[in-house]
């Protein structure tokens, strides 16, 4: 069978995308398209704080074309940032047999839409909205008739859990027109790595290194220090644990809300250490020296890929309900266990619950958690999708 051509559409290089990209290359003939040229300084201004560039191959394995962003000032953070009429020339051109778009929230995007519609081609918007999101009554009122006339015309759609599937549902979208495909990690590599620091030593060190004892709980949290994350929210659990308590918090990541943090630790004499950001072939490490990842977020976290990398390296986790992800990968005492309110006093009943358990927790339910994220099952599913909107003569 000839292999199934499909055009991509992203706004930069994602160290999430790009290894599915190079994967998905093997079964389906790819080429990649960027709106726009992340530099490190863009990383920064993204909300990481700190410039930096991924130490992962991000264009490597897959052929991608750079787009001639032409916004008067180009960039991933606003609408007409990304502004690259070229993208209906090159699908008109391709012999594509479908556009596949992450996000639609750029100009770039409807210039894709526009060239695809124009050409023929059959669009796919990977979306990962839900409606806990939080938005003014205003604004959601505005919306739900707008979004109700584009949504169900515009795309068919890759939906990674219920939250999003109901999303779509709830602007019209037939359910026939919304296919499941998870949010996907490179999990394997988490998986070896992971085990690689155990064996070798690497994650005790850590533990040495930031002073956490043999008996102590490390509870981990992964991502930007901003409101969503509700960073605070950790501390004030952790207030409540006590400082008798045999845990400690390692804070993974860099943002605005970073002074913050390093005051009240140091005022309340909180045992909480903040790591700063750790790039990508790192990350498996940390997460082999903690315990149990936590993620209180609120409902703008409409997924949270640092629980599939905390269950591809064999950690359970502590998730808000409001995460998108929380219906799919955490069941309580299994997997890790469900925030159903953001009080301290309901996150620090967890976190006393993960340090009596989850060093007893079995592997297996949360290793099978992760493999469902893995690249296989989503270019299989994705290859499923395409000949659902484009058969094959």
């Amino acid at each position: 069978m000839t292999k199934r051509r499909l055009a991509i559409l992203c706004t930069h290089p994602i160290q999430y995308y790009s290894p599915w990209f190079a994967h998905m290359a093997n079964q389906i003939d790819v080429h990649v398209f960027y709106a726009h040229r992340q530099t490190a300084q863009g990383q920064a201004a993204a909300g990481f704080s700190t410039a930096f560039d991924w130490d992962l191959p991000l264009l490597e394995g897959y052929p991608s074309t750079f787009l001639t962003n032409v916004a008067k000032d180009p960039s991933i953070q606003r609408f007409f940032g990304c502004n690259t009429p070229e993208i209906g020339h090159h699908l008109q051109d391709g012999g594509y047999d479908a556009l596949l778009m992450f996000g639609w929230n750029k100009l770039s995007a409807l210039q894709a839409w526009r060239g695809a519609r124009a050409a023929g081609i059959p669009v796919l918007i990977r979306l990962d909205s839900q409606l806990g999101s939080m938005r003014s009554a205003l604004k959601l009122a505005l919306k739900r008739p707008l979004y109700s006339f584009i949504l169900p015309r515009a795309a068919d759609y890759l939906s990674p859990g219920e939250r999003s599937d109901a999303y779509l549902r709830h602007y019209g979208v037939a359910q026939r027109r919304i296919h499941r495909i998870p949010h996907m990690i490179d999990v394997e590599r988490f998986t070896r790595a992971a085990h690689e620091a155990r064996a070798s030593g690497a994650a005790s060190a850590l533990r040495e290194k930031y002073g956490a004892s043999p008996d102590e709980t490390v509870f981990l949290t992964v991502g930007k220090l901003i409101a969503k994350k509700r960073p605070m929210l950790m501390l004030d659990a952790m207030q409540q644990l006590g400082p008798d308590a045999k845990a400690t918090v390692w804070m993974i990541g860099d943002g605005p809300l970073e002074d913050e943090i390093d005051a009240r630790v140091a005022a309340q004499g909180l045992k909480v250490r903040r790591l700063g950001f750790v790039n990508q072939t790192e990350l498996p490490a940390h997460y082999a020296a903690a315990n149990c990842l936590t993620l209180p977020s609120n409902a703008d976290e409409t997924w949270g890929l640092v629980v599939n990398e905390a269950q591809a390296c064999g950690l359970p986790a502590i998730v808000s309900q409001e995460a998108g992800c929380a219906p799919q990968l955490i069941q309580d005492g299994v997997t890790g266990w469900q925030l159903r309110e953001p009080s301290a006093a309901s996150l620090a009943k967890l976190m006393r619950r993960a340090m009596q358990d989850a060093d007893g927790l079995s592997g297996e339910p949360i290793l099978a958690k992760a493999q469902m994220s893995s690249f296989d099952e989503g270019t299989r599913l994705l290859i499923r999708a395409l000949a659902d909107i484009a058969p094959q003569p």
